[in-house]
């Protein structure tokens, strides 16, 4: 008998922003948080996790074909632990299931997308983890349970667990157990949202999110005014959602992300994800929608960034032709655009745009490496087992 499972999980980019905690150990955030999942057909983690017991002793990962080191306390060890914990749990209640909480793990683990570059790889990744043990170890959880473990392996993660809309609830007890993800919307309430990912670079970032948000506690003033005004946006924003609200959605997705950078800089030393690209995107898009808004009174698009240099744009599925024409004409592209969707680059710029915003001739080629076009998406999803990374001998495939 073989157990094992297979699973992919989404990438999910926050729209109010999770940047703190109030416990480190078992991520307990400053503030409740809230995203958009995107579509997993163009934005995933894969992860296969199999339980053998003629593996030999300890568990193993890799991710993207190398080996990570599970630490003994760390956070893939705590989401492994506390998994397998509930495994052992369900065995004790029925003597007829098999005792697999007790075998060996072989984990291995891929992104589609560059890792550690601002576009929430962590995230997926653990997710994919979580879903992925949940099936092998057929677990009656749901999501919202399943996120508390995921959350203890990136605070983001448990955001991955669902499709759609997403809120992180901060939760208020100790323990961490009202710390989890909640529905918002399916995606299918609202498909219409799209979003364009502007890879502005796809390099390590130089501040991590987990060193610079314990600076920011530490020492911004700034962001005790932030947590004070988190609670009324979490609550504007989802009934943006619901009333399908894009203008309203978007004036706080782009004030939030605004205002997150701005706590980055009160810190002390100032942290910096943006780069002169990012902030050339930012008046792009400012400029658009002011144009926009001049001819038609609604905005044409929000963006906001995490902790990284990369653009994610959101707007209206019939606006993303206008948005992708006006990055490709600005920002040309290292890597040309592949167009999923095709809505083509050559859709006309808003009556009155004003081209003094971008330098003269537009940035050079390649300081936006590439766009991805993609849309709000589904949870995690179950694979076969032809969709398996493991070889027969528990060994990625890419390695073999």
């Amino acid at each position: 008998m073989v157990y094992e499972a297979t699973a992919t999980a989404p990438v999910n980019i926050a729209v109010i922003k999770y940047w703190g905690k109030r416990d480190t150990k078992l991520i307990l955030p400053t503030n409740s948080s809230l995203s958009v999942t995107l579509d997993q057909d163009h934005l995933r983690s894969t992860t296969t996790s199999r339980a053998d017991a003629s593996f030999e002793a300890g568990d193993r990962l890799w991710l993207n074909g190398k080996e990570e080191s599970i630490k003994e306390g760390g956070r893939l060890w705590t989401c492994i632990k506390e998994l397998r914990g509930w495994r052992a749990a369900e065995e004790a209640k029925d003597a007829a299931k098999p005792k697999i909480s007790t075998f060996p793990l072989r984990i291995a683990s891929y992104n589609n997308f560059p890792t550690a570059a601002g576009l929430a790889s962590s995230a997926s990744g653990l997710a994919a983890l979580v879903a992925s043990l949940a099936q092998l170890y057929e677990l009656p959880q749901n999501a919202s349970d399943l996120s508390r473990i995921a959350r203890q392996g990136s605070g983001s993660a448990c955001r991955s667990l669902f499709g759609g809309y997403v809120a992180w609830q901060e939760g208020v007890q100790a323990d961490g157990s009202d710390s989890l993800a909640v529905e918002v919307a399916p995606r299918e309430h609202w498909p219409d949202l799209h979003a364009v990912i502007c890879v502005v670079s796809d390099a390590k970032k130089g501040t991590s999110s987990t060193a610079g948000m314990q600076q920011t506690v530490q020492t911004s003033p700034l962001l005790q005014a932030r947590l004070k005004v988190v609670p009324q946006r979490m609550a504007d924003i989802s009934k943006a959602i619901l009333d399908k609200d894009f203008d309203e959605f978007a004036k706080i997705t782009i004030a939030d992300s605004n205002q997150f950078h701005a706590v980055c800089l009160d810190t002390q030393p100032p942290i910096f994800y943006l780069n002169d690209v990012s902030r050339g995107v930012i008046a792009l898009v400012e400029e658009l929608n002011r144009a926009h808004v001049e001819a038609t009174g609604h905005l044409l698009a929000a963006y906001t960034f995490d902790a990284g240099p990369n653009a994610v744009i959101y707007a209206p599925e019939a606006n993303i032709p206008t948005v992708v024409a006006a990055v490709n004409k600005y920002f040309p592209q290292a890597e040309a655009f592949p167009d999923p969707f095709k809505v083509g680059t050559a859709a006309a710029l808003p009556a009155g745009f004003n081209e003094a915003v971008v330098p003269a001739g537009g940035w050079p080629k390649g300081a936006v490496k590439q766009l991805i076009h993609t849309k709000v998406g589904d949870g995690p999803r179950r694979l076969g087992p032809e969709e398996s990374l493991l070889g027969p001998d528990g060994i990625p495939k890419t390695l073999a």
